[in-house]
């Protein structure tokens, strides 16, 4: 077979299937968060704990994203691929079909298996562009089409959760939309996609996953019990404290392993780890600050003093603006970086974040400041989720790009996870009423998601100026 004729079939074959698998994707991501409000009232719970159903999925995302993409190595992308298709498309179905707290935070857990998604499809790619001429440059421009149609699958799904809300009555019929796209998923990999794979040597550190998962669960685990106990229990703490103290096996484990789940040499690296750290931190408002985003902006201020009043219809726009501008950003990127050094586009991309949730704290009664203040944020945030995956892979030694980029997926979403604990505890502290969460919890949510991209700046300034310079190419692409 020809490079061109290979090239034809991968931009009308694979690309094209994957295309429908990434904008599903995208489309979960921003299909749940206008409709918080009413899952919570659905559930008759307050809003401030739908945020633990989002802490739950992201730190299962944290932990199978690494353990799956390897798998794919060892078993078969395509085989990897479908089978997390049929866990996402039954734990979507779970979603709209459940009635109880319980089984809302399982079933959604289990949706954030959907993350490992994009990482197996690059793989697949790259293996499909064997024989072309330029396959670097060729795996570049097909993953850039996939993950464009993941951004436009993230508005189309913030704007039609205001459209089938409107529509439909019974809240099991909207959250039905996502269950049916997923369906179509499972399908489409099926039948277009081949399992054609080369067997990978290696294998699945599954001590390391292990010591990670239990240090997670801990962790989180002991947010969760800051919220049923109370902050005077002991329990809590302790819980919290045994998660950390395992970080320490797991590193001495992770620097001698012969395969380890994460490469801690390539994470220690003086121009990687303040990439790495980065990204944790910018976890904490990309993944973590979007529920409390939705909840207040549905909150009604005749009744609680606070809050947009908009509907789950009406939030829609304003959600739809904010992914809107991480989309912006993320393209800007490129071309700011050609005249400025990646590492000062990242800084300036973190004061971005920084400014816009601070803004929150003084300008958030009305609709346009609020979206003012996410555009801000937005920008800033689109330009991150460009660069970081980019920087780490020019910091990367050779050969370690994969693992790198990776580890910038993980961090930040172990930084969603645990600042999902921490707002939903923060956000039932001093709430008025069953529904509503406390303005002190969103003052909160929006100080911390401040700090931290404050904190990422500075940390950025210590990595030298031109450290990330060919971190230009590939964004390009």
């Amino acid at each position: 077979m020809t490079s061109t004729t290979r090239a034809t079939s991968i931009g009308a074959g694979l690309v094209g299937a994957l295309v429908f698998v990434e904008f599903v994707s995208g489309f979960l991501q921003g299909y749940y968060t206008p409709l918080a409000s009413d899952i919570a009232r659905h559930l008759s719970i307050n809003d401030a704990d739908v945020n633990w159903f989002e802490a739950a999925q992201l730190l299962l995302s944290a932990l199978c994203v690494p353990a799956l993409s390897k798998l794919g190595d060892l078993v078969g992308h395509q085989r990897v691929l479908w089978w997390s298709a049929v866990l996402t498309a039954v734990a979507t179905w779970g979603v709209a079909l459940s009635s109880s707290f319980a089984t809302y935070l399982v079933f959604w857990a289990l949706q954030g298996v959907f993350t490992v998604w994009l990482p197996l499809e690059v793989a697949l790619i790259y293996r499909r562009s064997l024989g072309i001429a330029d396959r670097a440059a060729a795996t570049r421009k097909a993953t850039g089409v996939i993950v464009a149609a993941l951004q436009a699958g993230a508005i189309a799904g913030a704007l039609s959760a205001g459209a089938a809300a409107a529509a439909f009555e019974p809240i099991w019929i909207v959250l039905a939309v996502p269950a049916l796209l997923t369906t179509g998923v499972v399908v489409v990999i099926h039948v277009a996609i081949d399992r054609e794979h080369v067997v990978q040597h290696g294998s699945l550190d599954r001590r390391g996953l292990l010591l990670v998962s239990a240090s997670l669960l801990l962790v989180t685990g002991g947010l969760s019990l800051v919220r049923t106990e109370g902050v005077g229990s002991v329990w809590p703490w302790l819980a919290m404290s045994a998660g950390l103290a395992l970080l320490l096996p797991f590193g001495r484990w992770e620097l001698r392993a012969p395969d380890p789940l994460v490469d801690l040499r390539v994470m220690r690296r003086p121009s990687m780890w303040p990439v790495q750290v980065t990204a944790l931190l910018f976890g904490v408002s990309v993944l973590g600050a979007q529920i409390p985003l939705s909840t207040f902006a549905q909150t009604d201020p005749d009744q609680y003093g606070f809050g947009l009043g908009l509907t789950s219809s009406t939030v829609a726009p304003l959600i739809g603006a904010y992914v809107l501008s991480l989309l912006v950003g993320a393209l800007a990127f490129a071309r700011i970086s050609q005249r400025f050094s990646p590492r000062n586009c990242l800084i300036g991309a973190a004061s971005l974040v920084a400014t816009g949730y601070g803004a929150l704290v003084f300008a958030h009664g009305t609709v346009p400041t609020v979206a003012a203040c996410m555009v801000v944020a937005g920008l800033g945030a689109g330009a991150l989720v460009a660069a970081l995956p980019a920087a780490a892979a020019a910091a990367a030694p050779e050969g370690r790009t994969a693992v790198a980029t990776g580890l910038t997926n993980t961090t930040k979403t172990i930084g969603g996870a645990i600042a999902s604990c921490v707002f939903g505890v923060a956000l039932a502290q001093g709430a008025t009423g069953d529904t509503a969460a406390s303005l002190s919890g969103y003052y909160t949510v929006w100080i911390v998601c401040s700090a931290t991209a404050v904190i990422a700046a500075v940390l950025l300034t210590f990595v030298p100026r031109l450290a990330f310079a060919e971190a230009e190419t590939p964004v390009a692409a």
